[in-house]
């Protein structure tokens, strides 16, 4: 397969577009909960393996092909399969498979939706990994292609699966924190985000994050999951994005940056900040959300509360000591404490459960294309240096 076939450059488009929700009748043939979903990984790289080991604890689902164009990711990825999977090196190959139920698509961002638009038109349900597609042409595209089809997509921002983070969410709906002030979130790393390369060619095609062509940077891998739990939360779109960003302490030839910094504004006035660091991982990854009545810290897969003072009173905390009521982990506030499973995990279930039930997935087309479309405005940012309104941005529009 040509590496052209295979890194697709996401088009810009000015049109403004609506969206109905897709029809979800008839998606499937499944008739009992234990019948087998079969699902091929188009993408064997990092995460598209790394996921195979997930899909292979799930009962009923099973990994029955691997496509990758690299032949030591192919390689890597039939292993973690620990079956019958078939390999390719040309996915729409993959998609000829008619055993082949549903598709995982782990490949470079531009790539997104073109080869997901193929599965939808090959009959596949599709989990589609973030950011879910790549300039505004590509996100319409696959917006009007999901509206036009009858089968299950799903958008790779696990965290909408995870029940810590619903159950946070509906925490902070229902007032856990008042009235909310701000968010702040960040995901720091200490490392170059760079893949060791064989072969000098295969530059671009391994280290493909490090180029505006195919990635969109730490916004688009990282920052997308974080504007994703800030619209969710919120239940709205951003307004208004600024940022910088720069390539200031990795100076080996990548054009994405390796810092950036955005403020995202919405219409309730809440601002919503986002910080990544490749030079300093201090605090990793975390969001905050702050209200009138106390703060909810997030990491990935723990939750703390902090009130604020006058309800520090009421739960008996003194100086940051619990009461008799309160169990307060020093330094870190009182847990949130909510049974629930490794996101990631929790996201495949979802996507197959939304499968074998003919439901509609909590992290659908719509969620994926607003957080899409608000990573674009955060890049358009950064990479022009200007104030992004979003009724002035070239026309386009969110998705109701």
């Amino acid at each position: 397969m040509k590496r052209r076939d295979f890194i697709i450059k996401g088009a810009m488009a000015s049109a403004a577009v609506t969206t109905s929700a897709a029809a979800m009748t008839n998606v499937f043939d499944f008739k009992h909960a234990n019948d087998t979903l079969n699902i091929g990984i188009i993408g064997t790289g990092d995460r598209g393996t790394g996921l195979s080991a997930n899909i292979n604890s799930i009962k009923n689902f099973n990994i029955l092909g691997c496509c990758d164009t690299l032949p030591f990711r192919l390689e890597n990825g039939l292993k973690a399969a620990k079956g019958t999977a078939k390999g390719y090196t040309d996915y729409r190959k993959l998609l000829d498979n008619k055993d082949i139920d549903a598709i995982l698509v782990s490949t470079p961002f531009s790539t997104h939706s073109k080869i997901a638009m193929d599965a939808l038109d090959a009959g596949k349900h599709v989990y589609c990994e973030k950011t879910m597609a790549k300039g505004f042409g590509g996100i319409q595209d696959l917006v009007n292609k999901v509206d036009q089809s009858n089968h299950v997509f799903q958008t790779g921002h696990q965290y909408h699966s995870s029940r810590l983070y619903t159950h946070v969410v509906d925490l902070i709906k229902a007032g856990k924190i008042g009235k909310i002030s701000a968010f702040e979130c960040q995901w720091n790393r200490h490392g170059n985000w760079r893949r060791p390369v064989p072969s000098p060619e295969l530059e671009k095609q391994i280290n493909w994050r490090m180029y505006r062509e195919f990635s969109g940077g730490l916004v688009a891998e990282l920052c997308s999951h974080q504007i994703d739990f800030a619209n969710w939360v919120l239940g709205e779109t951003p307004n208004q994005v600024m940022g910088t960003g720069g390539i200031d302490y990795y100076k080996d030839g990548r054009e994405t940056y390796d810092n950036i910094h955005l403020i995202y504004n919405y219409p309730s006035g809440v601002k919503a900040k986002f910080t990544c660091l490749t030079s300093n991982a201090k605090d990793g990854y975390q969001i905050k959300v702050m209200g009138d009545k106390g703060t909810i810290i997030l990491s990935y897969t723990k939750a703390w509360f902090f009130p604020e003072g006058g309800k520090k009173k009421e739960l008996g905390i003194v100086d940051g000591v619990s009461g008799a009521t309160v169990k307060w982990e020093k330094g870190l506030g009182i847990p949130i404490t909510v049974d629930h499973k490794e996101p990631s995990l929790q996201a495949l279930i979802d996507f197959k459960d939304s499968i074998t039930n003919n439901s509609k997935p909590i992290s659908d087309i719509k969620t994926g294309a607003n957080t899409a479309i608000s990573v674009q405005m955060g890049l358009e940012a950064m990479y022009t240096n200007s104030i992004i309104k979003q009724d002035e941005f070239k026309g386009f529009k969110f998705y109701e």
